[in-house]
């Protein structure tokens, strides 16, 4: 693995090289219900999800509607760090599902109707990238390789799709436009010096 900078954020050239394009009719939206811990979320990120809370609650499972009021929406794992509240060892919190068994987030369903303007956590939007901040402020990307994203690798290489091409919005959203541009500059010039495909 590669290190490079873009700005001031540290990043791996899988970023840059891996394919990746969710393919949510293979995987049902496993992110959200598998492994050990929640998404991360910042503290500011819990506020304004406990400001709308009262207008998701309709779509969470009892199960998570107990976890919420035993335990809140967060909780800080065995690394320290601050996630989303799980339900049965595994299960996110804001978990919910399509008519076609597709896992959702009940933040992203309430906002697409227009019933809520934020976003769901900013780290499952940038999903399989993730961020780590530093002592310092150093921001750091790297890219996550999770088995239950073989389906998603594969498609992504069929359409020639990069992960940082995939994860467009979200990463403009985190960093803003300026830096996403300077990202496809950084990309293509290691594209032409047969660093990454």
């Amino acid at each position: 693995m590669n290190i490079l900078m873009v700005g001031d954020v540290v990043l791996s050239t899988d970023c840059l090289r891996e394919p990746f394009c969710c393919d949510i009719t293979s995987c049902k939206g496993a992110c959200c219900i598998e492994g050990d811990a929640g998404a991360p979320i910042t503290p500011q990120e819990v506020t304004a999800i406990e400001d709308i809370l009262s207008t998701i609650w309709e779509y969470l499972s009892p199960e998570a509607q107990k976890k919420i009021q035993e335990q809140g929406i967060s909780y800080t794992d065995i690394e320290g760090d601050l996630v989303t509240s799980i339900v049965n060892g595994k299960d996110c919190v804001f978990t919910c599902y399509d008519k076609h068994g597709n896992c959702q987030c009940a933040i992203q369903l309430a906002k697409n109707k227009g019933e809520i303007t934020i976003d769901k956590p900013i780290s499952c939007s940038l999903y399989p990238i993730r961020e780590k901040i530093f002592k310092g402020g150093l921001v750091a990307l790297n890219y996550h390789r999770w088995d239950i994203c073989a389906n998603a690798q594969c498609l992504g290489k069929k359409l020639r799709m990069p992960v940082y091409a995939f994860l467009r919005e979200p990463l403009i959203t985190r960093f803003g436009k300026e830096w996403y541009d300077e990202l496809c500059q950084v990309a293509e010039s290691l594209k032409e010096k047969d660093i990454i495909n």
